[in-house]
């Protein structure tokens, strides 16, 4: 028998999916599902409806065309830290940019390989296993970028446990549709699967080991360690990229999802060059150093888990908030559920899975990126966002909370 859809099972202590053999793995595509309840509801669906419909991405709501290229990086400072055989560490970047006109290609979402372990990771067997690779994107592949030399503010972005940086996609071409670079990391070993350009496919580590007290720790500040290094790759003296030169090296900040989100405050700690950050529905468990963390730091989540004074998840914000000495904001957004706050939320629409979200993914989309813009233009670009003083008619599923009074409004 079937197990009913349980909102509850949605989250463990760091936004993952509960799975009792599998804690910390996220067996939906961050949810792409609760998994069997939602494997059966595909199944159930009539035959005539069954046909999957190309998933796209919403298009981004700035003026400029975006590019987009990747990166294949080496550090070969250190060990991989899940897999102490390999002697370096090898990640695969993403950069999203600003162009001077459209491109002939539009960017491929994610390879077929990519799309088919994410879906059987979920045990989604009523789809197709390429889906979510024919995914419609915004960006096109190497198109010119646009902008004078040190102008553009670069955000990083960090996706969740077991997730590809694909899955931020559509908050990376909005930014880039606005004026930034966008470098989305995929942290290998931590996704479910990480393609290199030689055809290699890198699967799931860490998915597999035992989460002790003091594992998360270690992921959020091997985290840490890619983000500086993919700086320096950016920003250092021989960049990688080689529009480098756009980058406006005095304005860069960092937003996360889920453990991504959590490894953005080890990341500002670690490292001074990031000037603001986001935590995206991402409990932390690294902390704060008594001197306190001054820079600017957003926190955006949703109700079930981090309302204020409402359970252990939410004390790890709480313990974050103490530590935060500069502006800070902690903001809910009601109907939201954990992969809300990626693309997954727009795609699991679309290929008509449910996943227990009372928000359409396309609106959660649309808050999402509002909110990261208006954080990034306000505190990299020195313009002022009337959206994050106080809330707002236009986006009413956005409440402000106040921790030491333990509400939000």
């Amino acid at each position: 028998m079937i197990e009913p859809l349980n909102r509850a099972a949605l989250d463990d202590s760091h936004g993952e999916l509960r799975r009792p053999w599998r804690r910390g793995r996220l067996a939906t595509v961050t949810g792409l599902v609760t998994v069997m309840a939602a494997a059966a509801l595909l199944q159930a669906l009539p035959a005539a409806a069954s046909q999957t419909p190309t998933p796209y991405l919403p298009k981004p709501t700035g003026s400029q065309p975006v590019g987009t290229t990747s990166l294949h990086l080496k550090d070969t400072s250190r060990p991989d830290p899940w897999v102490p055989t390999v002697k370096y560490r090898e990640l695969m970047v993403s950069l999203w940019y600003p162009a001077r006109s459209p491109g002939r290609k539009r960017a491929q979402y994610m390879t077929a390989k990519e799309s088919e372990l994410l879906l059987k990771d979920g045990e989604i067997t009523s789809i197709p296993a390429d889906t979510l690779s024919k995914t419609r994107t915004n960006a096109f592949t190497d198109a010119r970028p646009a902008g004078r030399k040190h102008s553009l503010p670069l955000v990083v972005l960090s996706p969740g446990h077991s997730k590809p940086r694909s899955v931020l996609t559509g908050l990376a071409e909005e930014l880039a549709s606005r004026g930034y670079v966008v470098a989305a990391i995929d942290h290998t070993y931590e996704n479910i699967a990480t393609s290199f350009p030689d055809g290699r496919v890198a699967t799931c580590v860490t998915c597999e080991i035992s989460k002790e007290k003091g594992w998360w720790v270690k992921l959020e500040k091997s985290r840490a360690a890619d983000v500086s290094f993919v700086l320096d790759q950016l920003t250092g003296a021989h960049p990688r990229w080689k529009s480098a030169g756009l980058i406006d090296t005095s304005k860069i900040g960092m937003a996360g999802q889920s453990a991504g989100g959590a490894s953005t405050v080890t990341a500002m700690v670690e490292d001074p060059r990031l000037r603001a950050g986001i935590d995206m529905d991402g409990t932390v468990e690294s902390a704060i150093p008594a001197s306190g963390l001054s820079r600017p730091f957003l926190l955006l989540g949703k109700p079930a888990t981090y309302t204020p004074g409402k359970g252990e998840t939410a004390a790890s914000w709480e313990r974050v908030w103490t530590g935060l000495t500069g502006w800070k904001r902690w903001l809910l957004m009601t109907g939201a559920v954990h992969l809300s706050f990626t693309d997954l939320g727009v795609l699991v629409d679309q290929v008509g899975v449910e996943v227990g979200a009372d928000i359409a993914g396309v609106r959660a989309m649309d808050i999402t990126r509002r909110y990261v813009t208006a954080f990034m233009d306000q505190h990299l670009r020195n313009k002022p966002q009337s959206l994050l003083a106080k809330p707002s008619a236009s986006y009413p599923e956005i409440t402000f909370c106040d921790p030491r009074k333990k509400t939000c409004a």
